[in-house]
């Protein structure tokens, strides 16, 4: 309700009607030559509610929900398995000097490299198409999260150890009650990186691999020129993209109500 008596979703549907506006003017009344090729708005709008799409994609077909589910399945394994790996592995990192002296130089060394780069490897080691999709959808989204994760518990305060010291605290107590709550708000903005990087890994994952998905999609419609498809698949990963990240700074403000209380109490002072 507060998110509703703030200015933020007003401020949205202004961005939002801006964007389509420009989007409007520029292709279907300006036609400017670098857009006159783009699909217009209304045409998009027209293909999206179709019940009988030209191209064979819109609300109506079953194959666009399919889609759908298939993509948010992948990344929601990817996900899931890269906030497992990575979180533990970058609160290690980040607490245990020694153990950051043999994996973070590797950890470095592999993070540079574009998914792209990694598709033959996941192809030749992966069998099947669905195994090397979730992969390199992992990948990314795994990097993201482990810095996070290790750079949250780097930001905690000394002091806290400090204290925690003198009043007798043991390594796992000190683990428990310090480390993992002082790293929540990184690994939590972490999260909500990893979340986008997950989609935009998987669309390039799909372009290489699978026959199903919205990447896959995006890339077909692009070989078979239905460029009102390429529109509907690319607004389509926005918007669930968008409610997923959305979720996951929902869950992030439940689990830190804390640090809210935290830092309206040192405002107050």
């Amino acid at each position: 309700m507060y998110w509703f008596a703030s200015p933020a979703p007003y401020l949205l549907i202004v961005g939002m009607g801006l964007f389509l506006g420009s989007w409007f003017l520029l292709v279907e009344v300006w036609r400017l030559p670098r857009f006159e090729k783009l699909p217009g708005l209304t045409t998009v709008i027209k293909e999206w509610l179709n019940p009988d799409p030209i191209y064979g994609l819109s609300f109506y077909t079953e194959d666009y929900y399919k889609h759908i589910w298939v993509s948010l399945r992948r990344v929601i394994f990817a996900f899931i398995l890269a906030t497992g790996i990575g979180v533990p592995l970058g609160l290690a990192i980040g607490w245990f000097p020694r153990f950051k002296d043999y994996v973070f130089p590797l950890f470095e060394v592999l993070r540079p490299i574009p998914i792209l780069a990694w598709v033959p490897i996941s192809l030749i080691v992966f069998k099947g198409s669905e195994t090397p999709i979730i992969f390199l959808t992992f990948l990314a989204a795994f990097f993201v999260t482990t810095l996070n994760a290790m750079l949250g518990v780097q930001s905690i305060d000394k002091s806290y150890f400090l204290a925690a010291d003198c009043l007798g605290a043991s390594k796992k107590q000190v683990f428990f009650h310090i480390v993992i709550p002082g790293a929540l708000p990184y690994i939590f903005t972490g999260l909500q990186i990893s979340i986008g990087v997950c989609w935009f890994s998987l669309v390039a994952a799909e372009m290489v691999s699978g026959e199903y998905g919205l990447g896959y999609v995006i890339n077909t419609a692009y070989s078979m020129i239905q460029y009102p498809t390429i529109a509907i698949g690319m607004i389509t990963l926005g918007l669930i993209g968008y409610t997923s990240s959305a979720l996951v700074r929902l869950i992030g403000r439940l689990l830190m109500q804390w640090r809210a209380r935290e830092l309206s109490i040192g405002g107050s002072r």
